[in-house]
């Protein structure tokens, strides 16, 4: 049995023991903000974007969750130092964050030691997700626009973070019909490109960088340093409506997320973006990732990815 622990509802737990009641309203309504933050080389990256993040989300909710900010961060780090001993020191961590408003008033009978906010904080060894990832590095990513649209802002605003998703879970359900590992890039009601399920996108036309504007879509910690990163070196970038045309134009197509930081495609709608390769914008973008990061990401998850089945093996 795994010897990771959780941060939930104030104490330190095992990752066994961390359970949230049928009747909370996460389970009701999909009432919970979250965040997914992650290291490199042991340390959280840009963890205070990722927490403001979280409790812009808890406002926009009406959550309070009964700790600051700071506090916030504080027993992060302390679930995150508590659990790398339960790997090996080249372990790089999935750092996860889920409040919601607990449970319902209308069930307080059955779970009256429960009624406030429920927050968990676990931390994840990121060798399953990036070792399954580690061949997209290399073959990029096929991305195809689904019937599934993305939720328009003045119905729920796509820039809180929480767990009510059906709509990303529909695009990658549409998605996988299509075969091949297609991941879905959703269109707004207005048609124009706003993110995939979890990530956000780019397209190089003439050696300028370009990103759906921001009204539709979450605001990716990972999307935020893209841009900084080309601004320092020099590209220009613009935040526009961007529709299934100038995505067929483009000299390249790239995304971005927490996890895997970006990786290029290779393919939108079927048709081939440059010649299915990263192109130079890409790779200078990605050269500049890998020196913020201070790990080279993609070497660690094709190693990740040699050592998996072994991981998963001494788990059970």
């Amino acid at each position: 049995m795994s010897q990771r622990v959780v941060y939930f509802n104030g104490n330190i737990v095992p990752e066994h023991q961390a359970r949230v009641s049928i009747f909370d309203s996460a389970l009701m309504f999909g009432d919970m903000a979250f965040e997914m933050t992650r290291t490199f080389n042991g340390v959280a990256f840009r963890l205070r974007d990722h927490l403001e993040r979280l409790f812009g989300s808890l406002r926009l909710l009406e959550i309070e969750c009964g700790l600051t900010i700071e506090e916030m961060e504080q027993v992060t780090l302390k679930t995150l130092e508590a659990n790398k001993p339960t790997e090996v020191a080249e372990m790089d961590w999935q750092i996860m964050h889920n409040v919601s408003r607990g449970p319902l008033g209308l069930y307080k009978s059955a779970v009256p030691n429960e009624m406030r906010p429920t927050i968990s904080i676990n931390c994840w060894p990121l060798i399953t997700h990036m070792g399954s990832f580690a061949p997209n590095y290399e073959s990029g990513v096929k991305l195809i626009i689904p019937t599934q649209q993305a939720i328009p802002a003045h119905l729920v605003d796509p820039k809180a973070k929480t767990r009510s998703r059906m709509h990303y879970q529909m695009a990658q359900l549409q998605a996988a019909r299509n075969g091949q590992g297609s991941w879905p890039v959703l269109l707004d009601p207005d048609g124009y490109l706003a993110e995939g399920t979890g990530w956000n996108i780019f397209l190089v036309s003439d050696g300028e960088l370009l990103t759906p504007e921001p009204r539709n879509i979450l605001q990716g910690v990972s999307r935020k340093v893209t841009i900084e990163l080309a601004r320092d070196a020099g590209i220009n970038v613009k935040e526009i409506n961007l529709g299934r045309y100038e995505a067929l134009q483009a000299d390249e197509i790239f995304c971005t997320a927490t996890t895997y930081s970006l990786v290029h495609a290779s393919t939108f709608e079927g048709q081939t973006i440059g010649d299915g390769n990263s192109g130079p914008v890409f790779q200078q973008l990605m050269r500049m990732w890998k020196k913020l990061a201070t790990v080279d990401f993609v070497q660690q998850a094709e190693m990740y990815s040699d050592g998996l089945t072994a991981w998963e093996d001494a788990q059970n």
